[in-house]
């Protein structure tokens, strides 16, 4: 059974968060006047939702509930991908400062590259191929009896979600977010993308991960069926309601930037 009381503490994860909070402060403190930030102005709000983003990525992976969805459950697995593609992303790209993303990025070569990888259809392509990717089952299952291989998904899937927010909240000026017009177009193709994902796992007649089939069950009234389903709807709900959020902010700003654009007025 699970162990509520075990948190990962392996130098990889704790050791890597702290490096990037480190590398943060440095960046954001004594550094923010080489990288064309306010010398006289720490950026504490941005700061606050990047500790908050790495602070969910280690809840994600780190609590008991990595073991929960590394040994029992399904559903409990898509929790953390949840946290991982949601919050620690959205709160990752948030808490940093268009100063400090466009000072690195103006001294990082290969622009034209860059420009390509970050253009939406990339970052539509690189989301939904490497979330399907790994829902393949026998790629799945190896990650859940492999550590390492599951460390590596763990850092793909955000790695993605920061590839999928990006042209909606791209902390650039040098590679903007998309205007809200094209934002909605890009956040129902993704929604679209990713629809025969839910409907491979929601609607499979077998249970697809040999690891939750034969697992120790939980629950009693939870069974490695139920648990597949339930861990679909997650998916997908926590997929929808997100969305939806972002749609409606960017249908918003659309109908706001067509009224000043016509008339002159919001």
């Amino acid at each position: 059974m699970i162990d509520w009381r075990h948190w990962h503490n392996e130098p990889y994860l704790v050791g890597g968060l702290i490096f990037l909070g480190w590398a943060y402060a440095v960046a954001c403190g004594p550094l923010r006047g080489r990288l064309g930030g306010d010398v006289l102005r720490f950026p504490r709000w941005q700061a606050w939702m990047f500790y908050s983003g790495l602070t969910i990525f280690y809840l994600a992976v780190g609590s008991p509930l990595d073991q929960a969805g590394e040994r029992f459950l399904l559903s409990a697995h898509m929790i953390q991908h949840q946290l991982l593609i949601y919050p620690a992303a959205i709160l990752f790209l948030l808490g940093l400062p268009t100063w400090l993303v466009d000072g690195v990025f103006a001294r990082l070569p290969f622009p034209g590259l860059r420009r390509r990888l970050l253009h939406p259809i990339t970052c539509a392509a690189l989301y939904v191929g490497v979330l399907s990717a790994w829902h393949v089952p026998e790629i799945y299952d190896w990650a859940l009896q492999d550590k390492l291989v599951h460390v590596i998904e763990h850092v793909m899937f955000f790695g993605a979600a920061l590839f999928y927010w990006w042209p909606v909240l791209a902390p650039s000026r040098l590679h903007p977010p998309v205007n809200p017009g094209v934002q909605i177009l890009y956040l129902v193709a993704v929604t679209i993308g990713m629809t025969p994902l839910f409907a491979f796992i929601a609607f499979s007649q077998d249970v697809l991960y040999p690891t939750y089939e034969y697992a120790p069950r939980l629950f009693a009234r939870l069974g490695p069926a139920e648990d597949q389903l339930l861990g679909a709807v997650i998916m997908k709900l926590g997929g929808l309601l997100v969305t939806f959020f972002t749609l409606a902010v960017a249908f918003y700003r659309w109908h706001y930037d067509s009224e000043v654009r016509n008339y002159g007025r919001p």
